[in-house]
């Protein structure tokens, strides 16, 4: 028998956890012609076949159940070799990051940063998205791990709560001041994208605290929000940690029509299988990060 490499193994795996060769290309960042050799390859080598077109896509053979098992317990391994003997400066691995606007507009640049102390060689994929659409690419396979509004409530994901942002009300800092803060709802409200939770819990507390004639203007871009804000075209409800400095430069000011959104709850989600140290290491770097970054803005 010709000798069988992990890398064919690593892409036999991944064709199978993700139903086809077209998505396993995309994961590995492979062309499919090199995905669709890896497996013929594979196949040559143990001298059958491993894989089997079906209406529902592709379909393991006995054979190939027989490869999945030792498959996963190689790859195991692989990954205790890794964590316990090689050194992080000399990992070379492609880590897929999908981060939430709050975090991309916070402490991602932080987060990164030492990630690369820590792996000078990774390389990171970013992607920055709404929460509903990262847990979609979580549970997908389409991203390593996910910084979002969380946790991920499927059993296949492992979730690391973080610091949550609490959420504050801004106007112009050159807006008239009114006796009755409420009465800065009367304009258009800026915030967060229409099919995100926080706009939501906002949407029912100005209906209830309101009425339901506020005008609110979703938007994905936290920092278009605040320019508006301070352009004096809206009031808005956003994090207290970004909203900060702006105050501290009189560019926007606080105000408390008696009611706030609750605070954002993240997590660093990812897939509980294939277990991966280096994300994993990544999931708890980024929990560190975002602890000294909120406890600094508190200070």
């Amino acid at each position: 028998m010709t000798r069988i490499s992990i890398e064919q193994l690593k892409t036999f795996l991944e064709v199978v956890r993700l139903g086809g060769m077209r998505k396993a290309a995309v994961s590995l960042n492979l062309t499919q012609p090199t995905v669709t050799a890896r497996i013929k390859t594979l196949e040559d080598a143990l001298a059958c076949e491993l894989l089997e077109r079906s209406p529902g896509g592709l379909k393991l053979t006995k054979r190939g159940e027989l490869l999945l098992a030792h498959a996963e317990k190689i790859e195991r391994l692989t990954e205790l070799v890794d964590r316990d003997v090689v050194d992080p400066a000399g990992v070379e691995r492609r880590l897929r990051l999908g981060i939430a606007e709050t975090i991309a507009q916070s402490w991602l640049p932080d987060f990164v940063a030492q990630l690369h102390r820590k792996y000078p060689k990774l390389e990171i994929d970013l992607n920055v998205d709404i929460s509903s659409n990262l847990r979609s690419g979580i549970l997908n396979r389409e991203f390593d791990l996910a910084i979002l509004l969380g946790p991920v409530s499927e059993y296949t994901v492992e979730n690391i709560e973080l610091p949550g942002f609490d959420l504050a009300w801004y106007a112009a800092a050159n807006a008239t001041v009114d006796t009755d803060p409420l009465h800065h709802l009367s304009r258009p409200v800026l915030t967060y994208a229409r099919n995100t939770r926080p706009y939501r819990e906002l949407k029912d507390l100005l209906f209830e605290h309101v009425g339901p004639d506020v005008s609110l203007f979703p938007s994905s871009s936290l920092s278009a929000c605040f320019r508006l804000v301070e352009a004096d075209l809206g009031v808005a409800a956003l994090p207290r940690a970004l909203g900060q400095p702006l105050v501290q430069e009189d560019r926007v000011r606080e105000f408390d029509p008696g009611f706030a959104p609750s605070p954002l709850r993240f997590s660093a989600s990812f897939l509980g299988e294939p277990r991966s140290h280096i994300v994993e290491t990544a999931a708890q770097v980024a929990y560190e990060v975002a602890v000294h970054y909120l406890s600094d803005k508190k200070t």
